[in-house]
């Protein structure tokens, strides 16, 4: 159990300082690892207040996402502390403040706008791929580091995959008004995805127009306007922007636009920034950069092709939920053969221009097998690529990989002369 003494030191281990911000349930403060002198924000949580109200699990929910999610756009939860009134959540400080201060200010510049989206994209779909859904995106939950960097924060309202009726929906209404998708103020279930996905366009509308697509005195009467589908896009919109933002608000969740084709779009992909193979930071934490080069250690561990890592770790290889390797082949040529895979043996393929996504259609175990793979630039002709299971059973994982998987990308496999 974590105490905190009289000089305000929590656990012996961080001090606390000065107040930062609160919300219903929660106060944070600046926070000192004294072991290590790193600044942190320390969200402390009143467990009766929060038990009163029955919000117990949603408060266990928001750490096991947050243990689970990690992410450069996504606010790093480093530990969770807990006394017997209170629950202490040591997170990564992010200095820079809400994206709905800059908002609040007026319209941004659609290039700075496009910048915080496609960081928003990025974290959402990371989200999405190990089955974890927002529901509660909005400006006041973006925060930003001191880079600029856009940081998604507040997974309270977050919801697994696991949580599905047998009809594959959610059925839990939450959210904040304005935000919230027409398909979950109808209370008929909804898919978690598609519903981030629209909340992601009404906060791409506020940032291009500095006010919000669906408004009235009367909630009622806005949530007609969002059932609707009923909001207007200013004349300063490009075209461009224009389509991306009525694809994203259709009120329609069937043929809404999903990740991989807002990604596809061309006003997404008119920035200088960086694409997500050449820069982004995994869920395995390495940085890919186009200019990285391969240290010995690379080099060594995939001489052979696919990873040595085995031989450091405790697990057999019937319990390992993850490898990799890497090639000499174009991303393009990586994703074909791992289409490839996935229709020989009838799996639904869904794939970006850096990420595959394999789901069985039959029922395992542990439900429908779901492997995902993602490809990172070691340099401009050298790639990796890490796959690893996102949903179902180890044991089917690995029987799979051994298989079909690793026999089919012998061909492509990079290996020392």
């Amino acid at each position: 159990m974590a105490v905190e003494d009289r000089n305000g030191v929590l656990h012996g281990k961080y001090e606390l300082g000065r107040h930062l911000g609160h919300g219903t349930f929660a106060k944070v403060y600046h926070a000192r690892n004294l072991h290590t002198g790193k600044n942190v924000a320390m969200k402390v949580v009143g467990k009766e207040k929060v038990i009163k109200v029955g919000m117990m699990e949603q408060v266990k929910r928001e750490i096991s996402v947050m243990k689970m999610v990690q992410h450069p756009n996504i606010v790093k939860l480093d530990e969770v502390l807990a006394s017997k009134t209170k629950i202490y959540f040591a997170m990564e400080l992010v200095r820079g403040g809400e994206l709905f201060e800059k908002i609040a200010k007026g319209k941004l510049k659609e290039d700075v706008a496009r910048n915080y989206f496609q960081q928003l994209i990025s974290a959402v779909d990371f989200c999405h791929s190990r089955g974890v859904y927002h529901r509660d995106l909005k400006p006041e939950n973006l925060l930003l580091d001191e880079e600029g960097n856009l940081k998604v924060s507040d997974f309270g309202l977050s919801a697994f995959s696991d949580h599905l009726r047998q009809d594959g929906l959610l059925h839990t209404t939450c959210g904040t008004p304005a935000y919230v998708a027409p398909e979950v103020i109808g209370k008929k279930g909804y898919d978690g995805a598609k519903a981030d996905i629209w909340s992601c366009g009404v906060i791409l509308y506020v940032l291009l127009a500095g006010f919000l697509p669906f408004q009235d005195d009367n909630i009622m009467a806005m949530y007609r306007k969002i059932y609707r589908g009923d909001f207007k896009c200013p004349p300063w919109f490009s075209s461009d922007a224009r389509r991306l933002v009525t694809k994203l608000l259709d009120p329609n969740p069937n043929s809404r636009i999903s990740i991989s084709k807002i990604m596809q779009s061309s006003w997404f992909k008119k920035s200088s920034i960086p694409k997500r193979l050449e820069t982004e930071e995994d869920a395995f934490g390495a940085k890919c950069k186009e200019t990285e080069t391969l240290n010995a250690f690379h080099i060594i561990s995939l001489s052979e092709g696919f990873d040595l890592s085995p031989l450091f770790e405790e697990k057999k290889r019937e319990e390992r939920e993850e490898f990799k390797f890497a090639t000499t082949r174009s991303a393009s040529s990586v994703i074909s053969k791992l289409e490839e895979v996935g229709k020989s043996v009838k799996f639904s393929v869904k794939k970006s221009d850096s990420s595959v996504r394999l789901q069985g259609m039959e029922c395992g175990r542990k439900g429908k097998l779901g492997i995902a793979a993602e490809i990172f630039a070691m340099n401009p002709s050298f790639l990796m690529v890490e796959v690893r299971k996102s949903s179902g059973d180890t044991l089917e994982y690995n029987q799979f990989c051994s298989k079909e998987l690793r026999p089919a990308l012998k061909d492509i496999v990079w290996t020392s002369a």
